[in-house]
């Protein structure tokens, strides 16, 4: 049994600046290094896409520019059109938006807490939970589905939506989502079977030497 749609959901690639920090809705661009990442993987699925009966028609990518410049590089080597959907968007961060870990545990000792104790429901200060998150994960895919059938669609995403959409799919506690890695540039390959999915791949970082 062939599958009726298959979802490639990508990571964006490496972005400028190397201190480790909630980014969040700030909008870094990709580095130069990012960039190669992704034309590497591009490359790769451009061969992949071949094993399947169905045909490539999309790549919906988040507007924040390190997604976007993934799915340019996507869209251009596949020879598909390109749409940005808000509701890609990585979570968002608030006031904890461009701070480290110890930095939020300093400024934010209580809020701080309050996410170690309720990680799902808690939010940033002017943030959002992983339950805010997680619906409009589900709202996203639940658009796709409904729009493609018999084809292949690709999404440039984040590590944090990416991490909160394969959790809902493995029907996994939300309280898990950190136990699934997301590398820069890493694709998950979903199989759909009419409306139910099956996981192929998750985090398959084909840019790495080692695969090529």
């Amino acid at each position: 049994m062939n599958p009726t749609l298959v979802i490639y959901l990508l990571r964006h690639g490496q972005t400028e600046g190397a201190k480790k920090v909630y980014k969040g809705h700030i909008d870094v661009p990709l580095s130069k290094e990012g960039e190669v990442q992704v034309e590497k993987v591009a490359h790769f699925l451009k061969e992949h896409v071949k094993k399947y009966e169905l045909k490539p028609e999309i790549v919906y990518s988040s507007p924040l520019k390190r997604a976007l410049t993934s799915g340019e590089i996507l869209s251009r080597t596949l020879s598909l059109k390109l749409k940005a959907e808000e509701i890609l968007k990585e979570r968002s961060f608030g006031k904890w938006e461009g701070l480290g870990i110890n930095e939020i545990i300093s400024l934010y000792p209580e809020d701080f807490e309050r996410w170690r104790q309720n990680p799902v429901r808690f939010s940033p200060p002017e943030g959002e939970s992983t339950l805010e998150v997680s619906k409009r994960a589900k709202e996203a895919l639940k658009k796709i589905i409904k729009t493609h059938k018999n084809s292949q669609i690709f999404i440039t995403a984040h590590g944090g939506i990416n991490r909160v959409i394969l959790c809902n799919l493995l029907g996994m506690p939300l309280e898990n989502i950190f136990r699934i890695e997301q590398d820069f540039a890493c694709v998950n390959i979903i199989e759909f079977y009419e409306s139910e999915p099956v996981i192929k791949l998750i985090n398959g970082v084909f840019w790495k030497n080692e695969y090529f």
